[in-house]
Formats: structure tokens, sequence, C-alpha cells
């Protein structure tokens, strides 16, 4: 049986999609947490958590997979390609540029560790084992690539405003405009060739799948 794109075997596909759901939502749960629980009052602790490109790709995989578990047909080959790749710059740019930068306590890093390391690796299984291949164009990561744009404007447009930069490769006020630019257009070139590898990969899958 297929739905939205999603082969449904047995309800295997709802029950991962419910467990990717269930990991996302508790990793931004507990980030709130840990952010309420010191100085700042709930409103400035939601405020700081949407300037992060962690929780806002996070809330997408959740929407997204919470939809998937509930039959709402959000679970579009589309949607999911770019659900998916958008995560995964979550777990490289963590791991390449971030990790280790901060002291995390208990339960920042279980929040950790849920929203850079679980969620990029289950929405992956996920998109390997249940997402219908194929149909997939080699303009799709083109597209795809306007939510971390439009994130980029948005941070760059809130850090002019505040003061405060959300990552470090991003802080005009400490490396400049030229530096930030450039780290931009590094990623976005990296994110764009990462989505047509997927693309391709996933032409390869549907190929092996027809034989």
């Amino acid at each position: 049986m297929r739905e939205a794109g999603v082969e449904l075997q047995s309800g295997g596909a709802r029950a991962f999609a419910g467990l990717i759901a269930l990991a996302a939502w508790l990793g931004i749960g507990l980030y709130f947490h840990a952010l309420a629980d010191g100085p700042a009052s709930w409103p400035a602790a939601i405020w700081r958590m949407l300037s992060y490109f962690t929780i806002l790709t996070n809330l997408l995989v959740a929407v997204v997979f919470t939809g998937i578990a509930m039959r709402t047909g959000l679970g579009t080959p589309w949607l999911l390609g770019g659900t998916l790749l958008n995560i995964l710059l979550v777990g490289v740019i963590y791991g390449v540029l971030l990790q280790g930068l901060r002291e995390l306590t208990a339960g920042s890093q279980l929040a950790n560790i849920l929203l850079h390391r679980a969620t990029p690796a289950l929405v992956s299984m996920f998109w390997l084992a249940f997402a219908r291949k194929g149909t997939l164009t080699w303009r799709a990561p083109v597209l795809w690539a306007l939510f971390p744009l439009g994130y980029l404007l948005y941070a760059l447009g809130r850090g002019a405003i505040e003061g405060r930069y959300p990552y470090p490769f991003i802080n005009v006020a400490e490396i400049g405009w030229p530096h930030t630019l450039r780290n931009s257009a590094l990623i976005a070139l990296a994110f764009v060739i990462a989505g047509e590898a997927m693309v391709w990969v996933d032409r390869r899958l549907a190929g092996r799948a027809k034989r």
C-alpha cells in the first residue's frame, strides 16, 4: 500500500515515522527546558530557539514525520528529499564546525544527541527504506536550498538587529562580511552538490527496484 509517496508495509513506515517525530519533538522539548530552566523567560527561550537552523529544521522533521505517522499526506518524495537534505546539513555542520565548542549539561547533551545525530540518521534510514524512488528531478536540490537560504537571510537580519549571531561561521561582527559570504557560499555549494548526489542515488535505487 502506498500513501503520498511512502511505502507502507504493515504499518512499519508509520511506526518508524512516529519514532522519528518523537525524537525530534523530544529533542526540541529538552532544549527548551534547558533554556527556560535558566534566567530566560519562556517567551525569551522560544525566541532564542527560533534563531537556530538546528531547531527550525528539526521542527520541520517533527511536523513532516508526525504527518506521515498520522497519514496526512505529507510523505511526498519531494518533501521527504528536502527534509532529508536539510537535516543532513544540520548533522554535517555540527560534526565539522560546531562540535565541542560549548560545554553541555546533561539535559542539553541529550537534546544535542537527538537534534544533531539521531534525527539525521533516522531520517536517512527512513528515506532509504520507505521513500518512493525515481521521481526526484535534478533541479530539486536548487529548490530545497531555498530553505537554508531563507534561514541565512533571516539569521543575518536578526543578527544585525540584535547584535547576536547563532553560529560562528556567519557571525558578521566577529569575522566580517567577506568571510561570512564565503562561508555561506561554500555551504550552499556543498548543499546543492549533496542534493544532486542524492537525486543520483534516488534514480539508481529506482532502477534496481525495477530490475
